[in-house]
């Protein structure tokens, strides 16, 4: 008895030795024995709007470069002197800073007329945008026929409704007949032979102009000062971004970088055809170059005719013809206008003093 248990015993282990399989335990998976690293929580509240606003903007830049146009801290003081002179213009009574003054945010405070009082009491065919910044922009004037600061800085000199000089060689002759400007151009261009150059007269206010930079609480809240703009201002930039704007209102400049339709959802009034006067391309016609929003609250009258007096109205008017959303409410529209004001930034005071008008030249105004 006890030999026949002893040997069923054996039979069932063996059994399960050798003709049984025995599964392995499973072994941990490389998931389980690594495990998967917790993300960090996402952005919220004024993080996340920085966050999300650092991708469609930039900070200011501290000077406006161009390769092809350096700038040197002597032609920013020929440049500067230029750009108060008022013997640039026929009758001696106008300078670059007569419509685009420097201590009023660039643009011109004297009438409260649409565009800006030129020679002989005419008024120019378009409203004259700020200079403040403007060396970020695509190209120059509202329908963009200056490629850059430089070039813009040749037209209004010669335009007979503004400065009205009738040539170059006449602006030649008035520089060079007074003595102070003979070292200043010498020094901002000591390679040249003759210095005293109608292209180098640009070169100069150009420079100066590239340092017109106006950063402000936007930059600061771009580089993540989250108290850099009150609650009502985060909510407008919300309202900025979801709205569209930034289609057209976009990098450091929130604008200048593109042109854009007046009038792209329904047609806008204006006898102005904008850029197809230059192009002659009627896929032009209407066509304005996007103005930069940087301190948009302080150069008012808006759009390239100036015939929109204030800023609620003027995103009023863009709600409606610009984008899908049609029109603000009164919430939205009073926030988005507190961010706006936002973007008024900080005049380089010092930078832009005027300097002691040179001695000498015309004493007397041209017929």
């Amino acid at each position: 008895m006890r030999t026949g248990t002893l040997l069923l015993s054996v039979c069932v282990v063996v059994a399960a030795a050798c003709g049984g399989k025995t599964e392995e335990a499973p072994q941990p998976t490389q998931a389980a024995q690594t495990p998967t690293p917790t993300p960090p929580p996402a952005p919220t509240g004024p993080a996340a709007l920085i966050a999300k606003a650092k991708a469609l903007f930039a900070v200011l830049p501290a000077v406006m470069e161009n390769p092809a146009h350096p700038v040197t801290d002597a032609k920013v003081a020929l440049g500067r002197q230029l750009y108060f002179e008022k013997r640039l213009s026929k009758a001696q009574d106008l300078s670059c800073n007569s419509c685009h003054v420097l201590d009023s945010y660039g643009v011109d405070p004297r009438t409260p007329n649409k565009t800006s009082l030129g020679f002989n009491g005419q008024f120019g065919g378009r409203n004259s945008p700020t200079v403040y910044n403007a060396a970020l922009h695509i190209a120059q004037f509202w329908d963009g026929r200056a490629a850059d600061v430089e070039a813009q800085a040749k037209g209004p000199i010669l335009n007979p409704v503004e400065m009205a000089m009738p040539d170059e060689a006449s602006v030649i002759a008035v520089l060079k007949s007074i003595p102070g400007y003979a070292p200043l151009f010498k020094t901002a261009f000591p390679d040249a032979a003759d210095p005293i150059t109608y292209d180098n007269m640009a070169q100069a206010i150009g420079a100066f102009e590239r340092k017109l930079v106006t950063p402000g609480a936007f930059d600061k809240f771009l580089g993540g000062d989250e108290s850099a703009l009150n609650e009502q201002q985060q909510r407008g930039l919300n309202v900025f971004i979801d709205s569209g704007c930034i289609a057209c209102h976009m990098g450091p400049g929130l604008g200048g970088n593109l042109y854009q339709k007046l009038g792209l959802l329904k047609p806008y009034a204006t006898q102005d055809t904008g850029r197809f006067e230059i192009t002659k391309n009627e896929g032009d016609r209407f066509f304005f170059k996007v103005p930069s929003l940087r301190n948009i609250a302080n150069t008012a009258p808006y759009f390239h005719d100036g015939s929109i007096a204030t800023l609620e109205e003027a995103v009023n008017i863009m709600a409606e013809y610009q984008t899908a959303k049609g029109s603000f409410t009164d919430a939205e529209r009073t926030d988005l206008v507190a961010f706006l004001r936002s973007l008024t930034g900080d005049l380089p005071t010092e930078y832009i003093k005027e300097p002691a008008t040179l001695e000498g030249g015309p004493a007397t105004p041209k017929p």
